[in-house]
């Protein structure tokens, strides 16, 4: 038995703030080599016009792992056991990130990849977890392996303006710290929903705009992965509509972008300067007021995820769906319009 060293808020902060330094500390100790052998040119999807240290998700994800690693062995070694699985997916994603941020991986064996480990993390899964019951178990694994591979990819899409990850990150991590308050989350979900937060604030110094570090495949593959389990065990604790209601911005700009990609027959892999924050940016909208308005938008989701937990009615769960959609589409609007 393991003592419970996460169940105060002063355990809370500490690992939030262990988290934080060992990612910054790390980057600062990365960051000659970085310049060295990890710059990002600019192409076609690009805000920046000069060369660019990346791979600063390598600090992100290092410091997330062996911060949540050691707080789970000091108040629960099982879960700690149990999660070894996922945190190597999480680790084996990341090392492929930062293959091809030195050297492209092309799109096939990238996405092979990319589902070998999230086969690992669904199969980790606890067996019992139902998102839809009335779906057949073997379907319902299908269905979340390839909703996997789409947050995965769409949470590298998004990564595409300094401190654009940090303003989702942040509250989506912090929403899930709430809602485990709440007991909707295990307390193996909280801490490495705290682990990840902690290290992206950490790495945020460095990437704020104008940025002198980009975090690179090696971070937002693994962060995507990551965050894409919490939200599945949220909804397998019965909480599907907070579980869409976090990463709601996230997944309509890029489902929407991709389809209008679709429709215009583009090759969907091809770098582009489609998605509604980027044009936002190249319509007149400066870095900050794009994070700004997507960060309040998501501190609005997060109220609503937690309001749909809190009651648990489903009429609660689609006026807090509403009311999340209005806002994601609002914002959208307002980005495509610029600032005109």
């Amino acid at each position: 038995m393991g003592v419970n060293v996460i169940g105060g808020v002063a355990a809370k902060v500490i690992l939030f703030t262990a988290a934080a330094a060992v990612s910054a500390i790390l980057i600062l100790l990365l960051r000659g080599f970085l310049r060295r052998h990890a710059l990002s040119r600019p192409n076609a999807r690009s805000s920046h016009r000069e060369p660019i240290p990346q791979g600063g998700g390598i600090a992100v994800i290092a410091a997330a792992l062996v911060t949540a690693m050691v707080f789970l062995l000091l108040s629960d070694k099982t879960a700690a056991i149990n999660l070894w699985p996922t945190f190597a997916a999480a680790a084996f994603l990341a090392a492929v990130g930062a293959w091809d941020d030195i050297h492209a991986i092309e799109v096939a064996p990238r996405l092979v990849l990319q589902l070998a480990a999230i086969v690992v993390v669904i199969a980790a899964l606890p067996s019992g977890l139902r998102i839809v019951p009335s779906l057949p178990w073997g379907i319902e694994r299908v269905f979340l392996i390839l909703g996997g591979l789409w947050f995965v990819n769409l949470f590298n899409f998004m990564d595409g303006i300094d401190w654009m990850t940090v303003a989702e990150v942040v509250p989506v991590t912090m929403g899930l710290v709430l809602i485990g308050a709440m007991s909707a989350l295990p307390d193996y979900g909280v801490i490495v929903a705290l682990s990840l937060g902690g290290a992206t604030i950490g790495f945020a110094p460095f990437n704020r705009p104008v940025a002198k570090l980009f975090l690179g495949d090696v971070g937002s593959l693994p962060l995507g992965l990551l965050l894409g389990w919490l939200l599945v065990l949220l909804a397998g604790r019965g909480h599907l509509a907070a579980a869409l209601l976090l990463p709601l911005y996230y997944l309509a700009d890029a489902t929407i972008t991709l389809l209008r990609r679709l429709m215009r027959g583009e090759t969907l892999w091809k770098a582009h300067r489609d998605h509604f924050y980027q044009r936002a940016v190249d319509d007149g909208f400066a870095v900050g007021q794009v994070i700004a308005r997507v960060f309040a938008v998501n501190v609005v989701l997060v109220a609503l995820a937690c309001t749909t937990v809190q009651m648990q009615s489903l009429a609660a769960d689609l006026v807090a769906l509403a009311l999340g959609a209005g806002a994601v589409g609002w914002l959208l609007v307002r980005f495509e319009r610029g600032r005109a």
